[in-house]
């Protein structure tokens, strides 16, 4: 089966949304716990919020067909943790964000199964990723790299706390230029209808950190979002009425990119 999708556009804009997956191969599903076969910790609908936005702008978009609980490709393939020092999800995870194992005592998933994943998951994403920017770069001259996650407000496991609703991180500055960022920030401070942090709790992943070389043209940013602002926490079900001003904001921070 293809292992993702991948929409090709003009704009020099590479949209990536690395948890969008929610797919687990019969194989693995039969040795996780029951609440872990809904894969809960994917990051819902943000195919659905991003999708017409690419569509008008003319941007490329990067979609998994597995779930993070196969293998998570924001993390690096050797399995090094993003912010060392605090418990966190693992490249391919035992755990869920809740603390809770993810598989039934016994069945977890051993090194040579963690590499045939790598094999045939992670590395075929990044190949796609890799290529696409370069084929943007090489046409424009520079691009950006847009990375689209959300996860549940409430997590005590990675934070305290409420997360704020958007969540952008730039490695620090490190993955993108200050003007860029100085953009992004502006548009959120032109608003009023959600809180913000830049370079919060959430930096940038694993591609963030990896692929934004703004020396060498290409930037990146991820923006993290809060789902309870765009759907329904509990269910997983998507709400229109919330997640239009979302994705309109979503729209002004990608044009921002652009510009």
């Amino acid at each position: 089966m293809d292992t993702f999708t991948l929409e090709r556009g003009k704009a020099p804009l590479l949209i990536s949304l690395p948890h969008d997956g929610s797919h687990i191969p019969d194989a693995i599903a039969a040795r996780l716990r029951p609440a872990a076969r809904r894969s809960p910790d994917t990051d819902w609908h943000v195919g659905r919020l991003y999708a017409p936005l690419a569509r008008e702008l003319g941007a490329s978009v990067l979609r998994p067909v597995a779930s993070r609980y196969v293998v998570d490709l924001n993390r690096p393939a050797d399995g090094q943790a993003l912010y060392p020092g605090r418990r966190e999800t693992g490249l391919v995870s035992t755990i869920g964000f809740d603390g809770e194992p993810l598989y039934i005592d016994g069945q977890e998933p051993d090194a040579d199964e963690v590499a045939r994943r790598v094999a045939d998951w992670w590395r075929p994403y990044h190949r796609a990723l890799a290529d696409e920017l370069e084929r943007l770069r090489a046409a424009h001259g520079r691009v950006v790299l847009w990375e689209g996650h959300s996860i549940r407000s409430h997590v005590p496991m990675l934070f305290e706390g409420r997360l704020p609703d958007f969540n952008l991180g730039t490695a620090d500055g490190g993955s993108c230029g200050s003007d860029l960022q100085g953009r992004l920030t502006n548009v959120m401070e032109a608003q009023d209808g959600y809180d913000f942090v830049v370079n919060g709790r959430f930096k940038g992943g694993y591609i963030t950190r990896h692929y934004g070389r703004p020396a060498e043209g290409v930037q990146a940013v991820q923006l993290e979002l809060a789902q309870h602002r765009y759907m329904d926490e509990d269910s997983f079900a998507w709400d229109g009425a919330l997640a239009a001003p979302v994705q309109a904001l979503i729209g002004r921070l990608l044009q921002a990119c652009l510009n």
